[in-house]
Formats: C-alpha cells, sequence, structure tokens
C-alpha cells in the first residue's frame, strides 16, 4: 500500500511540472508574461510541498516518504526564487494587471521560502507596497514573523508554526505578548488568531497555554545571551 501511495503522487508531481513546463514557455524579461511564468511557479513550488504534506500526515514529517517531495521542492524553489526576483526588478512593485490576482500570492509564498537575507531584502518593498495598496498587509506579517522566528525571537502575529521533535507535534511559535495578539491582528484587518491557525493548520489556540510558552521561550533566550 506504501508503495502504491508513493507512486501516484510521484506521477502527480510529473505531471504536474510536465504540464507547467509546456504550458508557459514564455521570457520572464516581458511584463506581459508574468501572470504565465506565476502560473508555473506556483504549480512547480506548491505541488511537491501540497505532496509532502500529504505523506507527512502518513508517514510523519521524518519520513524517507516525505523528503522525496521536500527535495524536489527544494529544487524548484532554486529556480523559481530567481524567476521572482526578476518579476519584482529593482523599483516599484508590479501591480495586479501584470501579475494577476494570484500573483502576489505567488511571489510572496516564493519570497517566504527564500533565505532570510533575501527576505530581509524585500521587506522594505513590501512595506512601500502594502502603503501604495499593491499588496495586502497579511503578506508582510507573514514575511516579518518568519524572519523573527529565524533569529530566535518571538513572533509579533502569530502566523508561524514549527514542528517539535521532543512531542512529534507541530505548535506556534512562541507569541509576543499572546494576550494582545487579537488586537494587533484586528488593527492590520486580520482574523483573530484562533480563526486563522484552525482555518489554516486546524490547530487549536489555548491562550494560557501560549503565554506560558512564550514566558518559557523570554526566559531561556535571555538566559543564553
Amino acid at each position: 500500500m506504501r508503495f502504491v501511495v508513493i507512486l501516484f503522487l510521484l506521477l502527480t508531481l510529473s505531471c504536474s511540472q510536465n504540464k507547467s513546463a509546456t504550458k508557459t514557455p514564455f521570457s520572464i524579461k516581458h511584463p506581459e508574461n508574468f501572470i504565465a511564468v506565476l502560473d508555473t511557479i506556483w504549480q512547480t513550488e506548491q505541488t511537491p510541498i501540497r505532496l509532502r504534506d500529504s505523506l507527512i500526515r502518513i508517514y510523519g514529517a521524518e519520513s524517507d516518504e516525505a523528503e522525496i517531495y521536500q527535495k524536489a521542492y527544494r529544487k524548484n524553489h532554486a529556480v523559481n526564487i530567481k524567476k521572482v526576483k526578476d518579476i519584482l526588478g529593482e523599483h516599484n512593485w508590479p501591480g495586479q494587471i501584470l501579475i494577476g490576482e494570484q500573483g502576489n500570492i505567488t511571489i510572496c509564498n516564493v519570497l517566504q521560502h527564500a533565505d532570510q537575507a533575501t527576505r530581509e531584502y524585500y521587506i522594505p518593498r513590501m512595506k512601500q507596497a502594502v502603503l501604495d495598496k499593491k499588496l495586502e498587509a497579511r503578506f508582510l506579517v507573514r514575511a516579518q514573523d518568519r524572519i523573527a522566528t529565524d533569529k530566535g525571537e518571538l513572533q509579533i502575529y502569530g502566523g508561524q508554526m514549527k514542528y517539535y521533535p521532543e512531542t512529534k507535534s507541530f505548535n506556534v511559535w512562541p507569541v509576543y505578548d499572546p494576550i494582545n495578539i487579537d488586537k494587533r491582528r484586528a488593527e492590520i484587518g486580520l482574523d483573530s488568531i484562533a480563526e486563522f491557525l484552525k482555518n489554516r493548520f486546524d490547530f487549536d489556540w489555548h491562550l494560557e497555554e501560549q503565554i506560558k510558552r512564550s514566558e518559557a521561550f523570554e526566559k531561556e533566550r535571555k538566559a543564553n545571551n
């Protein structure tokens, strides 16, 4: 049964990549092709992630089966991040007329998967895009929280989860001032943290638990500095 599942997912990945590769043979240097190029980027970035996560639910996050798609994702991402950088260029964030309704979702997901230096480089560009009404605040929030977690700091808006090997489960990366997190989220137009986590990760937010986790995290962080 395990072999059948893996074979099916491998065929799914292969078909998706072949379809995307033949669908958009356009030059990324021409803005009129951005939507088509971004469609290919989305498919090649997200398909191995989706299949990896399916196998994680079946066999676990550290399984050999899941690692097959993690490797495929890494290979595709190395190509996709170069394409996204080309689309973004050096100046203004592209508007929806150039990148389509899905464009910012694709661009920000690929940036989210990039190395920290790349993500930090684009934060000022993302902030300006939010001010220019070209980018929703939720994308900026996600990027900022991801950078905070990578630096070993408390996240602000609670968008980042982490797999904890000691419990073999996922949990929220510790949050700054959990009591007021919904207030911060509401100020920029986001749903409550409980709604977000349930809808996005099927995870239940318990305030008292998260207060304790954040306090323990900060205590350990300060002790190690």
